[in-house]
Parts: C-alpha cells; structure tokens; sequence
C-alpha cells in the first residue's frame, strides 16, 4: 500500500483540476480452481467429504488434456469458470435483462454504464474466468453492437496470488480461446469483439498488485477514451484497490470483503496533478454503488 493517505491530496473536491472516471467492478463466476480448492458455500463437512474425489478428477482432467494435445486447456492453470462459476455469469446476465428499478440516481448512472446506454468501455483481466464473465454477462450487449463494443484485455488487471490459476495461459496479442467449459455462443465475441492489443503477456516476475494497479489508473486515464469503465477482474486485485485508494482513515466494508462471485459495484475514480507533477488517485467513498449482490 502507497504510505501516503490519498485524502491527503483531494482536500478540495470542488477543484477543476480533479479529473474523474466511472467504474464499475465485475467479479468474475467461481472458477473450476475455487470449485477444487475453495469451500465456498458448501459446508464443511461436504467440502472434506468431496474433496479427494474433486482433486482426483482434477488431476485427471489436466492429464487428458495433457495427452490428448489440448496445451491450451488445464483444470489448475488459468483455471476456466466452473458450472457453478458460468451460473453466476449468467446471473449478471439476468440482472442487466430484467426491468430494474433504482433506489438512486447513482444506480441507475451505473446500470445505463454497464447496459451501454451510456457510452463506456468494456475492461476485462487476461484470466480466462473474468473474460468469459464479461462475454456471457455481457453477451446481450455485445450483440447489440452498441459503440462498436469490444472488450479491451488489460495484463495489469491479472490477480494478486502466487497460485497457478492467476497464470494467464493467453498468448501476448494472441486471439482469445474458448476455453472447454465455456459455452459456444461466446466465440464469436472472443474472436470478433476482443482487443488484445494492450495484452503483453503474463505479469512480470518483478511485478506486485500495486505496481499493476498504479499501472493500470495510469492507462484508464492516459490512454482510454471514454469516461466510464466496466471491468471484469478478481477479488484480491478489487479488495486491494479499495484499500489502497479509499482515504485510510474510513471504514468500509469493501476493504474488509472481496465482491463475491458476479458481484457488480460501481464508484467513481479521481486523479489530480501534484504540483511535482505526479498522478494520485482516489476513489470517492460518497459514490461507492452495490449494483448486484455486492459484497
């Protein structure tokens, strides 16, 4: 975590120096990695009683990939949505079809963000788990071919573990790959409204979450156009990034909690100029939005 509180720089919220960009954060579906190792939601009794049977058809599916040619394919690696994770997807999905009534005029300014009825980009990690989120709970939008949508894949976005599943298995700028358990309605999407042009690979080994984090305000400022970002990504990069730029001394739920599984909160993200000429961020706690399960 930066040492610096960053309320320290925003001490004039009205300045016109502040520049701002609407967020909001997709939690990628529970992959087939939680589905193995994770308990979840199941009881514990059921997670012990299942989990040398989970791990043996784990190990069996990484073998046939293994032999069967499939080196783009693992259970462990870059770890795919599970049944379960591809249920959830498709609960975004669901929320953004039906008719939604808002409790704020802050949630609807995110829905319309999230439905494209507001210009805005569509961010995802290069894990598979989060891209297949975003396509399929975003699969209605994609078909509308609203602004040209693509989904723009972004490295500094890849998760905060050491384990192999936050091992991007996506070539640098390659084409994105149906992973096994996704459906097949998302090819297109993957093939055609995919842009890997910012993809460079796997994160470095001297790289940290909050150099990527840094990293990654820098290019939503610096080099995406629109003012409104949905971003599809994992739950220890999100609940670091609520740590790191809300102000240090507030108390809120989003640093203690990960977004569970397809969970949708929206908020909005502001930088200022030193007078060193160096960007701090901040994330506006006032605009802080559980658009869908949240937390």
């Amino acid at each position: 975590t930066p040492p610096e509180d960053p309320n320290s720089f925003f001490t004039d919220m009205d300045s016109d120096k502040i520049q701002k960009k609407q967020l909001v954060f997709v939690r990628h579906g529970e992959s087939t990695w939680n589905d193995t190792f994770n308990k979840g939601d199941r009881s514990a009794l059921n997670f012990i009683m299942f989990f040398i049977p989970n791990l043996l058809k784990a190990a069996f599916m990484e073998w046939y990939f293994f032999v069967t040619g499939q080196e783009t394919e693992s259970w462990f690696f870059d770890s795919p949505l599970s049944e379960k994770g591809l249920t959830q997807a498709r609960g975004v999905q669901s929320f953004l079809k039906q008719e939604l009534s808002f409790q704020t005029s802050k949630e609807k300014e995110y829905i319309d963000i999230m439905l494209g009825n507001t210009p805005s980009q569509l961010i995802s990690s290069n894990l598979r788990r989060a891209i297949s989120t975003m396509a399929v709970g975003f699969q209605d939008r994609f078909a509308l071919h609203k602004q040209n949508d693509s989904m723009l894949i972004m490295p500094q976005l890849q998760e905060i573990s050491r384990n192999p599943d936050a091992l991007s298995i996506t070539p640098p700028f390659g084409k994105l790959a149906l992973a096994y358990t996704d459906p097949n309605d998302i090819a297109i999407i993957l093939d055609k409204q995919s842009d890997t042009s910012k993809h460079s690979g796997n994160k470095p080994i001297d790289s940290n979450g909050l150099k990527r984090m840094q990293e990654f305000c820098k290019v939503a400022f610096q080099d995406i156009d629109s003012s409104n970002l949905v971003i599809a990504g994992h739950s220890l990069w999100f609940r670091s990034f609520f740590r790191t730029y809300l102000p240090k001394d507030l108390d809120h739920i989003s640093k203690k909690k990960k977004i569970v599984n397809g969970g949708c909160v929206g908020f909005t993200l502001l930088r200022i100029e030193t007078e060193k000429g160096e960007y701090k961020y901040m994330i506006d706690p006032k605009t802080i939005t559980v658009l869908y399960r949240g937390f």
